[in-house]
């Protein structure tokens, strides 16, 4: 077997010295070193300080020298959660033909986000609906289908973003 086709599974960058404990401050310079560890590799991560006073005779498999920037902040749900499904609740209780677009556009989110999932495709008096469930209360919802294409997507998610911005 090739060694090298091997997946190994080697720990991500961490935050602090492995050795003083101290976290690392942005654009600080830190070494890398991977150990042979069992069947993989060990990995850890040292300021400058802690790689000038390492036991020279513990020979790493490899070390690099890298500056520390901290992972970037997650970025924010683009439609929270509850102002997403507020919104649908109060566009779908609406019943008007106006908001079809959004209220479909809100469900497929919704959907997507695990909150509701489609249970039945159905026809009624206006044309083709989807029934949706609410995932943890059983609320049952019905969403006409407007068919809509995808050049009209973009204008009806700009609508339902200017929606969630006055809630």
């Amino acid at each position: 077997m090739n060694a090298l086709a091997e997946e190994w599974s080697i720990q991500h960058r961490a935050e602090a010295c492995a050795i003083s404990g101290r976290p690392f401050e942005t654009g600080e310079n830190f070494y890398t070193l991977l150990f042979r560890d069992g069947d993989g590799f060990r990995r850890q991560d040292l300021s400058e300080e802690a790689w000038g006073q390492r036991n020279d005779n513990l020979l790493p498999f490899s070390f690099w020298r890298s500056r520390f920037e901290p992972p970037p902040a997650a970025p924010p749900d683009p439609l929270p959660k509850e102002n997403a499904e507020e919104l649908f609740r109060r566009l779908v209780s609406a019943a008007d033909r106006a908001t079809a677009n959004a209220c479909y556009v809100l469900a497929a989110m919704l959907e997507r986000k695990r909150i509701m999932k489609q249970i039945q495709t159905g026809s009624g008096d206006q044309g083709r609906v989807l029934i949706y469930e609410h995932t943890k209360n059983g609320d049952v919802f019905v969403v006409p289908d407007p068919q809509l294409h995808l050049g009209e997507l973009e204008s009806v998610q700009s609508e339902v973003s200017q929606l969630l911005q006055v809630l």
